[in-house]
């Protein structure tokens, strides 16, 4: 009996850049109806063996095989027609187009006198939805659609050119927890079809729940290349990042007993309750609760970002004026915001320019920048991140999201931080980058630094915080102290506060 050569077979896969080696001798195989999750910390090579992969470059040396033919490298077109696509993490639908112009761009129908065929379009395309339970009008524009529904559709858009080799690159950074299920229901069932898929993802809890085999890049070897079963959470992580898991958590720090900040009756709208809570001075106080229910919106406000309808802000005892972020910042207060290269970062700037982006002045002299002091502040700031990257002068744009995430944080290291507001801050960041994260904020709040931590990551919202408040519909749902944060269904609890659960069980 004759064995049937994988769907992908990548041997012997070398890249370089610049001299400097991307990529050395990877090798492994993804058989048909199966899906192999490719982890790595960011700059491990895994965006660029999935380029080489679809065709976008070329390989220094080794092959790719569909089942069992050489596939000529650096060519996208042939690689599509080969049977390869890729969603790419950064989606790049035609947003003014509807669902199914999307669908069938490039290979539009049309009827006997050549004009475009919309209804047979409408009409297949509601088809291809179908198939992955998508319930989604083709007729609607791709502006009006969540990130997630965008991606399902570039996904459905993918596989409807018959891909039999489908790359999904980091598909659930930019989505919520709670439509992540749809996504999984669409990747089973193409398993089901016989497609065999890559997927790269930081998160340890898609790796269990999808993978059938995971392959682990660090500094462009292959580390790791096992079935499922063989690789539980630890070895994973030791594989990537080359150290036990046991070693990313750091000792608990303790609290001052003196308050620091004190935020009283802020209301965000005429709907929402006022809110009242303090900080202790080296407290890490966690806001949990569910997308939309206002914790972004509470932290904006205390920043000057967004304009409550009331609320008072106290830091060290005296009321501060917060009607702008230049005035938080003049008070004391940072803010890391959740989308770091919309709202955080100019990405086709320096680290230098990036770094110093929220108090140049405070480098200039006259209108002129003193650029020996600010390069001198910097370069301290960055090394207290362990930034990597070949100097000041790089562009943001070329750094791992990890290294993009400490410049957010180094920023604040040339001034007087009293209060840290973190949204978010370790979304898309892999694990070796999110433990150096955890340990920069641990070492602030140390220090003697509040810090105020929104984070959808339970784990991440459990174990740094040494409160948590539960927010729902802008108000203060519960709150959880260290002692029950400890506690084995804390989890749980956090979750009836966030959906209002405790309140029914109260009516029962």
């Amino acid at each position: 009996m004759i064995k049937q050569a994988p769907a992908l077979q990548v041997n012997g896969i070398q890249k370089s850049f610049g001299g400097v080696p991307v990529l050395h001798s990877v090798s492994f195989d993804v058989p048909s109806g199966h899906v192999t999750a490719l982890a790595g910390e960011n700059g491990a090579g895994k965006s660029t063996l999935m380029k080489i992969i679809s065709g976008q470059i070329t390989a220094d040396a080794g092959v790719v095989t569909l089942f069992g033919q050489t596939l000529e490298q650096g060519n996208p077109i042939l690689s599509r027609r080969s049977g390869v696509s890729i969603v790419p993490q950064e989606l790049s639908p035609y947003p003014d187009l509807t669902i199914y112009e999307n669908l069938f761009v490039g290979r539009e129908i049309r009827n006997r006198i050549g004009l475009l065929n919309h209804s047979e379009m409408q009409k297949q395309a509601r088809q291809m939805l179908e198939i992955f339970g998508l319930d989604l009008n083709p007729k609607i524009k791709m502006n009006r659609l969540s990130v997630a529904a965008t991606q399902l559709v570039e996904i459905t858009k993918a596989t409807s050119w018959g891909a039999r080799i489908l790359l999904l690159d980091e598909p659930t950074s930019a989505i919520p927890d709670r439509e992540v299920d749809q996504l999984y229901k669409v990747v089973r069932t193409l398993r089901k079809q016989n497609v065999a898929m890559i997927y790269t993802t930081h998160r340890m809890v898609e790796i269990q729940e999808l993978a059938d085999s995971v392959v682990v890049l660090r500094d462009g070897n292959l580390a790791l290349n096992v079935p499922i079963k063989e690789a539980d959470e630890s070895k994973i992580v030791h594989s990537m990042v080359g150290r036990d898991l046991e070693k990313l958590t750091s000792a608990k720090i303790n609290v001052s007993a003196k308050k620091r900040i004190e935020i009283s009756n802020l209301q965000l709208d005429k709907k929402s309750e006022p809110i009242s809570f303090d900080i202790a001075q080296g407290e890490i106080l966690g806001l949990g609760g569910l997308i939309g229910a206002g914790r972004t919106e509470i932290v904006e406000s205390i920043f000057g970002i967004r304009k409550a309808r009331s609320g008072i802000v106290i830091i060290d005892g005296i009321e501060v004026n917060i009607g702008s972020p230049s005035q938080s910042i003049k008070a004391g207060v940072a803010f890391v915001p959740e989308d770091r290269k919309g709202a955080g970062l100019v990405l086709s700037r320096s680290v230098v320019d990036n770094a110093s982006l929220p108090h140049i002045r405070e480098f200039s002299r006259s209108g002129w920048v003193n650029f020996g002091a600010r390069n001198n502040a910097i370069n301290k700031a960055v090394k207290a991140v362990n930034l990597r990257s070949r100097g000041l002068s790089q562009l943001v744009g070329t750094l791992s999201g990890g290294n993009q995430q400490k410049i957010v944080l180094a920023r604040w290291l040339t001034q007087d931080v009293k209060l840290l507001i973190l949204d978010e801050p370790t979304r898309g960041v892999d694990v070796g980058a999110r433990s150096e994260i955890y340990s920069i904020i641990r070492k602030l709040a140390s220090e003697g630094m509040s810090v105020l931590l929104v984070s959808s990551d339970m784990p991440e919202l459990i174990g740094m915080s040494h409160r948590v408040l539960v927010i729902r519909s802008g108000g203060i749902a519960g709150e959880l102290n260290r002692t029950e944060l400890n506690r084995d269904d804390a989890q749980i609890k956090i979750f009836e506060f966030a959906s209002g659960q405790e309140k029914e069980d109260i009516n029962v």
